[in-house]
């Protein structure tokens, strides 16, 4: 895998980090409460969450992660190895769905495309806390083998004992450890906090005071991914493969609601 010769002292920082956090479960903003509430608790690995519907909202205006319903994401996907390139389209769409526990998220459709043809369609559900967590709870996915669609990895939280995860704390501090999701040997990501005050240029503009993660998984324990999160711009503008695979992920454009 080959990255620009600017990028490994970045690769280098990251993984001397990594190797120095430990895993921890803290509650979602510190010890925060409203009222006489506090907020969920992140959790991590297979680690069982009991969530109140009451708690949740499908609108969701995490300031590093707003998806509100209308909202559209446009990604350049370079393979760095045979320099093949893809696009990616997100939309946070004005349906919802209740999940199995009750709780009412967004949907938010995501379409892969390679030479103008799908290769990827899912649909993934996220809801919002009331301190600002945003929370993932699953998605439906379809690869496109030949143009015949393919199961790829479909889980709802609440079903089958899968698990909902977190897409992004509100209060994200360098060291936090979370569960992205959990549906057993098939959908595991974990995430760690690495910055805080990270800078990203891409295709959509140069962005500062950029929130930096690293996504993991015990099912591909080789598998290392960077993530890079701006304010107001939604979804990562930046995804990185590190280990395990050479794709660059780039916001080229974000079309917010009108």
């Amino acid at each position: 895998m080959r990255y620009p010769r600017s990028t490994y002292p970045l690769i280098a920082l990251v993984l001397a980090a990594s190797a120095a956090l430990v895993l921890q479960v803290v509650p979602s903003s510190g010890t925060a409460a409203h009222g006489s509430r506090s907020c969920p608790r992140l959790p991590r690995l297979d680690q069982r969450v009991n969530l109140d519907p009451a708690d949740f909202s499908a609108r969701i205006d995490n300031p590093r992660w707003p998806m509100t319903a209308g909202s559209r994401w446009v990604y350049r996907v370079t393979d760095m190895e045979t320099g093949h390139v893809s696009h990616d389209v997100i939309r946070a769409t004005h349906r919802t769905k209740r999940i199995a526990d009750g709780i009412t998220a967004r949907v938010v459709k995501d379409v892969v495309t390679h030479h103008g043809r799908p290769v990827e369609v899912t649909r993934d559900w996220y809801a919002q806390d009331f301190c600002g967590t945003v929370w993932y709870f699953g998605e439906h996915t379809l690869e496109y083998r030949h143009g015949t669609p393919h199961d790829n990895g479909s889980w709802q939280a609440g079903r089958h004992g899968n698990q909902p995860g977190v897409a992004l704390p509100a209060r994200p501090r360098v060291g936090l450890t979370y569960r992205e999701e959990y549906s057993k040997g098939v959908a595991e990501d974990q995430s760690r906090v690495l910055a805080l005050d990270e800078q990203a240029q891409v295709g959509a503009g140069h962005f500062t005071q950029v929130l930096m993660t690293e996504d993991f998984s015990p099912i591909e324990p080789d598998v290392s991914e960077l993530k890079f999160y701006a304010h107001g711009s939604g979804q990562a503008v930046l995804a990185v493969d590190v280990s395990g695979g050479s794709d660059r992920e780039e916001l080229i454009a974000y079309h917010p609601a009108r």
